[in-house]
């Protein structure tokens, strides 16, 4: 995003929601250091000891297993292994992720959430891949479905939508929590022309507008269809809530 202007990269996590899943694994002190190419250009030496050692003061370092770092990606584990011989610092690596005979990766899990199989990307994160964004007034045609909706709008370009379909799915806000359902896609059967993330929540009906709300993906329940009429769409409606809190009251 920084060397090479990559605006069709897409990210499992924005940086907010990564400060929330370190401080929820009980993570003390976070240090965000902003990646700029002048940044980039340190080699892997300059990094280690002008960064780790002499401004972190670093005695243990826990890595991952691919971890690559410095100037053209230059170093790796086994220079980590040999600067902490040096430099009085010991180094942990954490080896691949086996999930069902996979190494599990980002590219996994960002695949697995662009194919729409949420539930595979959970198994994959050891959590459950979550969406947070500001409810925004939209055209309230959920309403004259009883199926009123939140039209959730992210602000992170970044940050990667699943693909397009209904998904059963947890729904969070300031001061509600509860089960829903979320459609992400054009609306077809509405003839809408803008991708959209509308979440509905069950047993609840306020005005969110302006609010943030998260929403959590637990299962994908169908494609986004188009319907030959409203009274099409709506008996749909009431078969996927029926499946969605199948699902989600398991």
């Amino acid at each position: 995003m920084v060397l090479f202007n990559d605006e069709d990269l897409r990210l499992i996590n924005t940086q907010k929601e990564k400060e929330a899943l370190l401080e929820e694994a009980g993570v003390d002190h976070l240090i965000v250091h902003k990646f700029t190419k002048e940044f980039s250009r340190l080699t892997a030496l300059e990094y280690v000891r002008d960064v780790l050692v002499e401004r972190i003061g670093t005695k243990k370092l826990v890595i991952g297993y691919d971890h690559h770092f410095g100037r053209n990606r230059e170093g790796d584990f086994n220079d980590l292994v040999e600067f902490g011989r040096t430099y009085h610092f010991d180094v942990d690596e954490i080896p691949a992720q086996v999930l069902d005979n996979v190494n599990v990766s980002s590219t996994k899990i960002r695949n697995a959430l662009l194919n729409g199989q949420v539930s595979a990307a959970n198994e994959y994160l050891g959590s459950v891949f979550e969406l947070t964004g500001t409810v925004v007034e939209g055209k309230a045609l959920g309403r004259k479905l009883n199926f009123p909706t939140a039209n959730v709008e992210i602000e992170e370009k970044y940050k990667l939508i699943p693909a397009d379909g209904v998904y059963a799915v947890r729904v969070h806000s300031k001061d509600h929590s509860g089960l829903g359902m979320c459609n992400i896609g054009k609306q077809p059967t509405l003839s809408g022309q803008d991708r959209q993330i509308e979440a509905h929540f069950f047993d609840f009906d306020r005005d969110l507008y302006g609010q943030s709300v998260t929403i959590e993906f637990i299962e994908r329940l169908r494609d986004e269809v188009k319907f030959p009429s409203l009274d099409h769409l709506k008996k749909q409606l009431e078969i996927d809530k029926l499946d969605a809190l199948t699902i989600l009251q398991r």
